[in-house]
């Protein structure tokens, strides 16, 4: 009786022993897949056997009860990540496990440029595949409640950059990590401003960094034109900025201002207002917010496009217009 009793027991280790080392080296063998690279999707909640059922049903050759057992044996069973996965030819069951223990998702990105405004943006974002669209219907109003920004105007409110993300990912959550890369960035250049700005919080310089965005055409007159626009608040003498008036034209805007434009009253016409607008008129850039809270030392009051992107700066009224007649009025 005990000899057949240590036999079964033998006999049982052998096949365990036989068995673990059959699913050590299936998990170590490369998987068939259908295509490569081959994608599939990972549905939020799912168990170890459905994450296999599903990955299996993409076109990838695994048995989803032999991929549950491996995610029990490798302590992975309760961490497999829901998402979107791009796999290639080579990948083994181990390595797979390994990619949703990681949350390896498939990554997209999305550019928002300087310049921008929230309707451009919301265009590249409604336009991109890869996104998870659910703002669409939504006010902009309800857009900043969504992402914690209740209240706020979104213009200007979101730094232009390159966004990384998992395919999938909600516009909400995009427009979230821009809006606090902005507050972020906003705050930043706050603490380290100039002293004797004629600003008094940072919303002010952030409608001012916007105006200096649209109105700078070569990086390094950034800081020449927030000077003048700098100078022009402490001397209370409006902005008379054209891509403020513009910006409250709206879809009137055909590409051509006319003197008529520039006197018809609006919030945003800084020729017939004094001070800032009421919310920044598009996003600017780092280059943009460091520049609109540090000047450059100038009491340059003017300034006029030169045609090729520079701008001719001025300090007097009779300097400015004798720019305007060689560089605007010339040749007509």
């Amino acid at each position: 009786m005990l000899k057949a009793l240590i036999g079964l027991l033998v006999t049982v280790t052998l096949v365990i022993a036989v068995g673990a080392g059959w699913l050590a080296w299936s998990a170590a063998q490369p998987l068939a897949l259908a295509t490569s690279p081959l994608e599939f999707t990972v549905q939020s909640g799912s168990s170890a056997t459905g994450a296999g059922r599903q990955i299996a049903a993409a076109g990838v050759r695994l048995h989803p009860i032999h991929f549950a057992l491996l995610a029990r044996i490798y302590g992975k069973e309760g961490s497999l990540k829901a998402g979107t996965y791009v796999v290639e030819r080579g990948i083994t069951a181990r390595g797979l496990l390994d990619k949703l223990d990681r949350g390896d998702v498939a990554q997209a990105e999305i550019l928002f440029v300087e310049g921008w405004t929230f309707r451009q943006m919301r265009s590249a974002l409604d336009a991109h595949a890869q996104v998870k669209h659910e703002t669409t219907g939504l006010t902009a109003a309800e857009i900043m409640r969504r992402i914690g920004a209740e209240g706020m105007a979104p213009e200007g409110r979101f730094f232009p950059d390159k966004y990384r993300f998992a395919r999938g990912a909600s516009d909400l959550e995009i427009l979230r990590a821009a809006y606090r890369a902005m507050q972020r960035q906003l705050d930043a250049a706050w603490a380290a401003r100039s002293e004797g700005l004629p600003l008094a919080s940072p919303d002010q310089a952030l409608i001012l960094a916007s105006i200096v965005e649209k109105e700078t055409g070569r990086p390094e007159d950034r800081a020449a034109v927030a000077a003048v626009l700098n100078n022009r608040l402490r001397a209370g003498i409006r902005l008379q900025a054209d891509p403020t008036v513009i910006y409250g034209m709206g879809e009137r805007f055909d590409g051509n201002l006319r003197k008529r434009d520039l006197e018809e009253d609006g919030p945003y016409n800084t020729y017939t207002r004094a001070g800032l607008p009421p919310t920044p008129i598009a996003m600017p850039g780092l280059a943009a917010l460091q520049a609109a809270v540090n000047p450059a030392q100038s009491e340059a009051f003017y300034f006029v496009a030169r045609g090729d992107g520079s701008s001719e700066f001025s300090r007097t009224l009779d300097e400015h217009n004798r720019a305007v007649t060689k560089y605007q009025l010339k040749g007509r």
